[in-house]
């Protein structure tokens, strides 16, 4: 089973526990709305442009609040089902999903929880560690270049992953997982800070993720 695969039941399973109505880090979401964003996005090709793309977001949203009209348990069991044969992600689950299911998952365990508080992460199988790399260095070059720094993500063993942006130099340090969320721009996350206090203070102010 792959880590998409893992983090995918792990996800369904956190929101059947929590049920439709639990809050998420998804500002404005609760779990119901949470599931028929993912349920639509595997589901419903035509409104992947307006994930991405702010004059189609209208039309994307449109379709995500129709979903999210629809009975929870089977919105949750076509997110079990995985991608339809028909979907892009069919094909691109164990790559295009890993990243997604893993930061939803967080965002349905970290719903409600301070932003600002101190948060202890669940372990990580190394396998899962391993495969969330890749997406740690792929977002933060996306989402973390313009931070008023030159940051660095740096794990908890010790090694580099990537470094972005410009100016004063801030290493932000935690195992993978949290170094996924961090890029993600989802808080609380289990990281520290080391660099100039002002270089610091202005990176975690800044606005970043998606």
């Amino acid at each position: 089973m792959t880590g998409a695969q893992e983090e995918r039941a792990a996800l369904v399973e956190a929101l059947k526990k929590v049920g439709p109505d639990a809050p998420t880090l998804c500002e404005g979401w609760t779990t119901r709305d949470l599931l028929a964003h993912l349920v639509v996005r595997e589901r419903r090709p035509d409104t992947g442009p307006g994930i991405m793309i702010p004059a189609f977001a209208g039309y994307t949203e449109k379709v995500r609040r129709k979903a999210a009209q629809r009975d929870f348990d089977e919105l949750l069991a076509e997110l079990a089902s995985g991608p339809p044969v028909y979907s892009p992600f069919k094909l691109l689950d164990r790559f295009a999903n890993l990243a997604e299911m893993f930061v939803h998952h967080e965002d349905v365990l970290r719903g409600g929880a301070d932003p600002e508080g101190r948060w202890t992460p669940r372990m990580l199988s190394p396998e899962l560690e391993a495969e969330l790399r890749g997406p740690a260095t792929s977002m933060a070059r996306m989402t973390l270049k313009k931070v008023p720094a030159r940051l660095t993500l740096r794990t908890t063993t010790g090694e580099d992953l990537v470094t972005v942006g410009s100016g004063n130099e801030v290493v932000v340090t935690g195992s993978v997982g949290e170094l996924v969320l961090f890029a993600f721009g989802r808080a609380p996350v289990a990281v520290t800070f080391d660099g100039d206090a002002a270089a610091i203070a202005a990176v975690r102010e800044s606005s970043h993720g998606l």
